[in-house]
């Protein structure tokens, strides 16, 4: 089944089952989905909607972090709640350690050194860990690193 499919099943249980958060979320990632699709036509395949749940799931994060400062708890949990659903779509993230192994050992590939190397360093890791963890979190464990 791929992802457009399961998508589509899965908003279709949330409906029976009358479960709204889900089905808005699910909603909003069919709806990007197919503007992506309209816009550009084509016809996105599995690696392509893993791109565009990975933004959904940057986004609501961002969104966190400025509901927090504004003080609005409810809209943090709501936030919160939404990226546990977009996680399901997403293949297993990375624990910290995972990704603290994978940049250590693609430092060494590149022979990196020093922060001018840090354009290198990210075009190497992205690709090992796309759909699996965020550019923020990569960036701030190679600055560790250097």
């Amino acid at each position: 089944m791929s992802l457009k499919e399961r998508l589509m099943a899965d908003l279709k249980e949330a409906m029976k089952e009358k479960k709204k958060l889900e089905k808005a979320v699910i909603t909003m990632v069919r709806s990007a989905i197919k503007q992506y699709e309209v816009d550009h036509r084509v016809e996105l395949d599995d690696e392509a909607i893993l791109d565009i749940v990975s933004k959904q799931v940057k986004q609501k994060k961002d969104a966190i972090e400025e509901f927090a400062k504004g003080g609005r708890d409810d809209l943090v949990d709501e936030a919160k709640a939404e990226i546990d659903i977009l996680l399901n779509y997403l293949p297993q993230q990375l624990t910290e350690k995972e990704l603290t192994q994978i940049v250590s050992q693609t430092i060494e590939e590149v022979g990196a050194n020093s922060m001018k190397d840090m354009g290198k360093i990210m075009s190497a890791v992205m690709p090992k860990v796309k759909g699996r963890t965020d550019g923020k979190t990569v960036n701030r464990i190679i600055k560790q690193f250097l």
